[in-house]
């Protein structure tokens, strides 16, 4: 018997040993990586406290001279204060996530669960949109949301978010829907549910885990979003957004504030990582159940 245990325990405590080196070395090579992929953040949190002339003609990361100036200065660096930036960006942020909640469930519902004439082509011609170039679209699209006389306004940005438009989530979601059972539909329609109250009260509250990686990517695009923002809100310093406001600082009364910019650029970033730290657990659910039979 004692022989026994002896040549079982050897080979599984050397089989572990095998399989610990390997994810040792893996553990170190990822540490390494987050650690390179954070430099550039790291290099500009330490840019915004150094003074003008340190930014560029430093290495180090620890500035010789803490600046703090940077973020009282770069907060009214445009004679504007930079909270009115951040209310604009939120408004839109918070309109086009809602909308995108709302549009894009409903259509990805209308594909996944009712039939309908021609809905495979329907779906088919949807998919076929993600190929299309957003530069082909841009002048059609300017020139109709000029003739309405939205340009100067939040409309452009808002309203195609109420109508489905953002193809990627339409088909993240029919893939989620598609894999919820239909016994489900079935029992509901036994009980007299029809198809809107089908779509609020049972199959909109099982596809919470799509419906926040939605806001969470939705929110993460339009915060970042500058083509848009620039090319239709105008040109009043009072309807900037924050990428559009961060812009400027490059150019602003013809120098260059490269310290105030990282200053702005990292307060930039905190509602990205609050956003993100909120939905992250429903964010990883959603992608990885999205798809799976």
């Amino acid at each position: 018997m004692t022989t026994l245990r002896v040549g079982t325990a050897v080979p599984e405590a050397s089989a572990r040993r095998k399989a610990g080196l390997p994810r040792g070395a893996l553990h170190l090579l990822l540490i390494a990586g987050a650690i390179f992929m954070s430099y550039p953040l790291l290099w500009m949190i330490s840019s915004s406290l150094k003074p003008e002339s340190e930014i560029f003609s430093s290495t180090s990361l620890i500035p010789s001279q803490f600046k703090f100036s940077n973020y009282i200065d770069g907060w009214t660096a445009l004679g504007v204060p930079f909270t009115g930036f951040y209310l604009n960006s939120l408004i839109l942020c918070v309109a086009a996530v809602l909308g995108n909640i709302f549009s894009c469930s409903l259509a990805a519902y209308a594909f996944a669960r009712l039939r309908f004439p021609l809905r495979g082509l329907l779906f088919a011609l949807m998919l076929g949109t993600i190929m299309l170039p957003f530069q082909a679209t841009i002048v059609p699209q300017y020139i109709m949301f000029k003739s309405l006389g939205w340009v100067g306004t939040f409309l452009p940005v808002v309203v195609p978010k109420f109508l489905a438009v953002d193809t990627f989530f339409v088909f993240l979601m029919v893939q989620f829907i598609r894999n919820l059972p239909s016994e489900l539909d079935d029992s509901a329609k036994i009980d007299g549910c029809g198809p809107y109250r089908l779509y609020f009260h049972v199959i909109l509250p099982l596809t919470v885990p799509a419906l926040a990686t939605t806001a969470v990517f939705t929110f993460l695009w339009t915060w970042n979003d500058f083509f848009s923002q620039l090319l239709y809100l105008g040109r009043s310093v009072q309807g900037y957004t924050v990428p559009v406001a961060l812009s400027t600082f490059v150019d602003s009364s013809s120098q260059s504030s490269w310290g105030q910019m990282m200053a702005m650029s990292f307060l930039s970033l905190l509602p990205i990582l609050g956003f993100f730290t909120v939905f992250q657990r429903l964010l990883m659910d959603g992608i990885s159940t999205t798809g799976l039979k």
